[in-house]
């Protein structure tokens, strides 16, 4: 069964992209007929500066009014009087992304792989994931006993022998791998995102972590001979996805964002968090005097170093088992700033990695998200693709809803969270 029983008003869902500085709404409708999601409303309101902290909800009440602003504004602009169903992303520094191989010796390998053994192969995949996890979290918060979830599981890559497969049932051989993807947040931030979806009304299809959806989103012709880093710049946060041969190896996030380098004008000026914003927001989109833009980019200099050394230290853990991608493609709303680009650009940070080649950095579009497709033309630019990406999720959940490894998945995600 897919996500939604009929067509008519249950086709339509509500994609709520909660951000630091900007809640976006956009509502969807699904065209079955053309395996694609249309945004037919948009609504955009700004958080008051104490609703979020480093990408986590801080304010719930005051979040919940952002949101219900954002939501009633879609709403009016598609036409539409109610959207139950919904899917919330989630961003923070202890939101975790990895893909976890397994390899399996089968006893066997004359017999066929059955369901009864894949579904083993699978659990065994989960178990070791979870439990990396909990490691990882515990080592960084010092706290043993953080309460963590599953919210996303994909399948990166199956291999028999040594060959791809797309599915393993029914082949046979001696040597299976399994890589799945899964991401997972603090039960603490899933509980406040769960209290704000009942506040508003709202049925949860998914909770999904951002730098997931925005990996997700984006297809090729050859999609596994693709590689890639995605870095998505928020308000608060920064997350980094990466992807080699058109399989998602994990995300990362680190808490610095947007908001740093409003902060940094309000410190040097002397003037309010929100004149600060606009002053930067002129500075990017090139509408300020050129002495006075030269005086920004100097200023923000040092905050895009410190942003950039977030990048390196990101980026390290996956250049330990193969060249990293070096192609590099930005999105959100901190990424309008120029300095962003060009301090990727420098080259001096990179020489210490392993990317292989000379590094290219470009923006993602909102066309570039081919299966969600925009028709209110009111999403032009790089900070649109989060919440597009979510769009996207909910169309892929509908769309492979019937498939085995899916169903798969997600029932190791509910025995996990029973244990």
């Amino acid at each position: 069964m897919g996500l939604f029983s009929s067509k008519g008003k249950k086709d339509i869902f509500l994609a709520l992209d909660i951000g630091t500085e900007v809640v976006k709404a956009l509502v969807c409708r699904i065209d079955r007929e053309a395996s694609r999601a249309e945004v037919i409303g948009v609504g955009r309101t700004f958080q008051k500066t104490g609703n979020m902290q480093s990408g986590a909800v801080s304010d719930i009440a005051g979040v919940i009014a952002s949101a219900r602003e954002a939501i009633v504004l879609a709403k009016k602009n598609a036409g539409v009087k109610e959207v139950k169903k919904s899917i919330i992303g989630i961003a923070g520094e202890l939101v975790k992304g990895t893909t976890t191989t397994v390899h399996y010796d089968r006893v066997n390998r004359n017999i066929r792989i059955g369901m009864q053994e894949l579904r083993m192969i699978i659990e065994k995949v989960q178990e070791k994931a979870f439990e990396r996890i909990r490691r990882q979290l515990a080592w960084e918060t010092g706290q043993s006993d953080i309460e963590v979830k599953l919210i996303n599981a994909a399948l990166v890559d199956v291999r028999i022998d040594g060959y791809r497969k797309t599915n393993p049932l029914n082949f046979q051989g001696g040597d299976v791998s399994m890589s799945v993807f899964n991401a997972y947040a603090p039960m603490v931030h899933l509980g406040a995102l769960e209290t704000i979806a009942g506040e508003l009304g709202l049925d949860l299809l998914s909770i999904a972590a951002e730098p997931y959806a925005v990996a997700r989103a984006i297809e090729v012709e050859d999609m596994m001979d693709f590689s890639a880093v995605f870095i998505d710049v928020g308000g608060g946060t920064t997350d980094i996805a990466v992807v080699r041969n058109g399989g998602l190896e994990g995300t990362k996030m680190f808490a610095l964002g947007g908001r740093a380098f409003t902060k940094r004008l309000v410190q040097v000026y002397g003037i309010a968090f929100d004149v600060a914003e606009r002053l930067k927001i002129d500075y990017s989109l090139g509408k300020l005097p050129s002495d006075q833009a030269e005086e920004i980019a100097r200023l923000f200099e040092e905050d895009c170093q410190v942003w950039l050394g977030g990048v390196e230290l990101s980026l390290l853990e996956f250049a330990e088992t193969d060249l990293l991608p070096n192609r590099i493609f930005l999105c959100g709303g901190g990424s309008a700033l120029p300095g962003i680009r060009s301090s990727l650009l420098s080259g001096e940070w990179s020489s210490g990695l392993p990317f292989g080649a000379g590094v290219e950095v470009g923006y993602l579009q909102p066309k570039d998200v081919v299966r969600v497709v925009d028709t209110t033309g009111s999403l032009t630019n790089p900070q649109d693709i989060p919440p597009l990406g979510l769009a996207n999720l909910v169309l892929l959940e509908e769309l492979e809803g019937e498939r085995m490894l899916t169903d798969l998945l997600r029932r190791s995600m509910e025995s996990i969270d029973k244990k």
